[in-house]
């Protein structure tokens, strides 16, 4: 999973073949973009637009999953929200699931979706080339920066693809986003498709350094250099920038919007019948949040997901995420969003929380030991 392009199964490698075709140059070098040198004041994001009909309801959800939902989500301490959608029988269990709250590295799912999209319109191959320098540096959680060495790093779209979504991969996500054609392009996507209450931030760069009140240069993405500055902020700023982050994160989405986007994924409403393999096999392949829908799901059941981890000030932590499609031994679907928005409780907390939702859900059973590196998703 650490090189560029490898998938981890004969099932990927064969559809990497179906979607690729003659090569396309691509350009990868380019100067960052105006709007990734500048913080941001306002949140840019795309506005909610109605959902589209949901699928009929064939059974009615069942009593105890809705009754145990509200209870885990009502005694939580903190602002929480999470959501069920049952993809083939069409109901819903929820509480709190209206709620705006941060993404986090969630938000990696509709820069792939988009980036497969524009595969889909033939505006790209999945092994076109793609180069990757210094100038496509991000922060925090970035595998691919101890690759990009002199001229820079030489991968494919789907090589990014693959890091984004199972690494969590910020520069090659970043990457991808600069390659669709930025936010905008993400946007009009969600806008497109009718996705509802999900917001897209302006980059992994501007909405991290705004989340901190930090003002962004590139030089931040070399070493620790972000982390540098960040601590140099008093106490005071830097927890006035995360209320304002709380209070209206430009990555917010509703675990409502983001279950029912799952959801028709699954049914093959957003991509071709290729790309949405392409994207749920790269999700299945996702190598972390070990600790969160993953460790309650029993044998017999399989995951495709992604997980958000947001910063933390002082105890406080806005974003902890873990979000996907959870197919049953009998193969039902069932798309599961579960979002921490603002706490200040322990990480094993937070993931006993995202534990328990999946439990409720397959019956399986909150893990004891498991532990996972808090800079994952």
């Amino acid at each position: 999973m650490r090189n560029g392009g490898v998938w981890g199964s004969a099932a990927a490698l064969s559809l990497m073949a179906a979607c690729s075709g003659g090569v396309v140059p691509n350009p990868g070098g380019r100067a960052p973009l105006a709007s990734e040198t500048q913080a941001y004041a306002e949140p840019i994001v795309s506005l909610p637009v109605p959902a589209t009909r949901p699928l009929p309801v064939t059974r009615a959800a069942p009593a105890a999953l809705r009754a145990e939902i509200d209870r885990l989500i009502g005694e939580f301490p903190g602002k929480a929200g999470a959501a069920i959608r049952a993809v083939d029988d069409g109901w819903t269990v929820q509480r709190g699931g209206a709620l705006s709250l941060p993404q986090q590295s969630v938000s990696k799912l509709w820069v792939a979706l988009t980036v497969l999209s524009q595969r889909d319109a033939g505006r790209l191959r999945l092994d076109d080339p793609v180069l990757v320098t210094t100038q496509d540096l991000t922060l925090f959680h970035q595998p691919i920066a101890g690759l990009v060495r002199g001229e820079g790093y030489r991968t494919t779209v789907m090589g990014l693809l693959t890091r984004a979504l199972t690494q969590s991969d910020n520069t090659a996500n970043d990457r991808l986003l600069t390659l669709v054609g930025g936010p905008s392009a993400v946007r009009a996507f969600i806008t497109q498709h009718q996705l509802g209450a999900i917001r897209f931030g302006p980059g992994e760069r501007l909405l991290q350094s705004g989340t901190a009140g930090v003002t962004w240069n590139q030089s931040m993405a070399l070493g620790r250099g972000f982390e540098a500055a960040r601590a140099r902020l008093s106490p005071e700023v830097r927890a006035a920038a995360m209320q304002r982050y709380i209070d209206n994160p430009p990555d917010g989405a509703a675990p409502l919007a983001i279950a029912d986007a799952l959801a028709r994924l699954a049914r093959g409403e957003l991509l071709s019948e290729t790309s949405t393999r392409v994207m749920l096999d790269t999700m299945g392949a996702s190598i972390t949040g070990r600790a969160r829908l993953r460790a309650a799901l029993p044998a017999g059941w399989k995951i495709a997901h992604k997980t958000g981890t947001g910063q933390e000030l002082a105890g406080r932590n806005a974003g902890f995420n873990d979000v996907g499609l959870l197919t049953a031994p009998d193969g039902k679907r069932y798309a599961v969003a579960v979002m921490i928005g603002d706490t200040r409780v322990a990480m094993r907390v937070r993931q006993q929380l995202i534990q328990n939702v999946c439990a409720a859900l397959t019956g399986g059973h909150v893990a004891t030991s498991v532990s996972e590196d808090p800079t994952e998703g």
